[in-house]
């Protein structure tokens, strides 16, 4: 048996100061542990995605990595109880001369347990049929209870007519799903936020992971309802946004275009006005994760800053053909749209003329 080689860290006292300090062996990434009046020594490296646990948090004796909460023993490098297979190397330690040393090679190994794939990292690929549109509802309200909803109802239109075309229609109320707010691992690391979401794959009562596949792997057209709320859009609106980030992300951190051949667009209504500018963040956004437009993407209704009477507006969008039929052209101009995408990507000269090939060149182009 080969004899231990040892690396000196320094003065030990240095190392008593906090229960987690970031150091190297060599090349090697490791954190020293100062728990109970012992030292430890166990790689600085999470399994999960490579956090940093040097910059994490104790939990009793397990090590909580700050970018997904996994856990390890702080000597023995082992995952916590039930997930002991999840393990980080561990080093050998000793004091001598009042210097800290670690082993220069680990004395046990990095294991793995088997996780399966979260099902939306499958390949994104169409499935064969009819246009395919999802409505996101954004209007918050009491669901059990519920009221009139102008850009509901316009929505209901839509997607109704879309039906009566002989396209497959979804419905997605953000109001009845429980949507955790965003909780910006992407401040912790770029590679903290990761695909799909963190909370996602951490929690399994988040049910964002139906927008999720609405938008990645099922819609061709994403019609999104809004009401107007202090000049812009639903409070669910932006939570839906804020979670989206990881999608965005894909494309910076991965060069991974999730959304393709995807078109949006949208019904703002409200008592309120500022339409076009609810709208111009609207438009911004979607187009930053990768969506298409139609021509005139969306449609609108509000009566204007003193329009307090609400039950009036309501009036108006209840008995109001125009608006109806303007629900019914967007969602047409939005599945003609995404037709048009499709039969261009099917077309025999769309990889070799702006098709997908095309598009990744381009993208590759830009991230060097």
């Amino acid at each position: 048996m080969s004899e231990t080689r040892w690396f000196d860290l320094g003065p030990s006292d240095a190392f008593t100061r906090a229960p987690l300090t970031a150091a190297r062996a060599g090349a090697a990434r490791i954190v020293v542990t100062w728990v109970n009046g012992e030292f430890g020594a166990v790689s600085g490296v999470c399994n999960h995605a490579g956090g940093p646990l040097a910059d994490g948090t104790l939990d009793g004796e397990y090590i909580t990595c700050p970018w997904h909460n996994w856990k390890y023993h702080c000597r023995s490098g082992l995952g916590e109880p039930g997930y002991e297979i999840d393990a980080v190397p561990s080093y050998a330690v000793k004091v001598e001369g009042g210097h800290l040393f670690v082993s220069c090679d680990p004395v046990t190994k990095r294991t793995h347990g088997v996780h399966p794939p979260h099902p939306l990292t499958r390949k994104v690929e169409r499935a064969p049929g009819a246009i395919r549109v999802v409505g996101i509802s954004t209007t918050h309200m009491d669901v059990e209870h519920p009221r009139y909803s102008t850009s509901d109802a316009l929505l209901d239109v839509a997607l109704q007519h879309a039906g009566s075309l002989g396209h497959e229609t979804r419905l997605l109320r953000l109001a009845a799903l429980n949507v955790r707010t965003c909780e910006g691992y992407y401040s912790k690391a770029a590679h903290a936020c990761t695909w799909p979401c963190s909370i996602t794959q951490m929690d399994p009562n988040d049910q964002m992971e139906q927008v999720y596949e609405a938008f990645v792997h099922w819609a061709d057209v994403i019609l999104v309802a809004t009401p107007i709320r202090w000049g812009n859009a639903s409070a669910l609106y932006f939570r839906m946004a804020e979670r989206m980030n990881c999608v965005q992300n894909q494309v910076t951190i991965a060069n991974k275009v999730l959304l393709r051949n995807k078109v949006a667009a949208f019904i703002i209504t409200g008592g309120q006005d500022n339409v076009q500018g609810v709208a111009g963040q609207m438009l911004g956004f979607f187009a930053e994760i990768g969506c298409h437009f139609p021509q005139f993407p969306y449609i609108a209704h509000s009566r204007g800053w003193s329009a307090e009477d609400m039950e009036n507006n309501i009036d108006v969008v209840k008995h109001s053909q125009e608006l109806r039929d303007g629900a019914a052209a967007l969602v047409t101009r939005a599945i003609d749209h995404a037709q048009l995408l499709l039969d261009h990507e099917e077309a025999p000269h769309a990889t070799s003329r702006g098709g997908r090939k095309a598009h990744r060149l381009a993208l590759d182009g830009a991230s060097h």
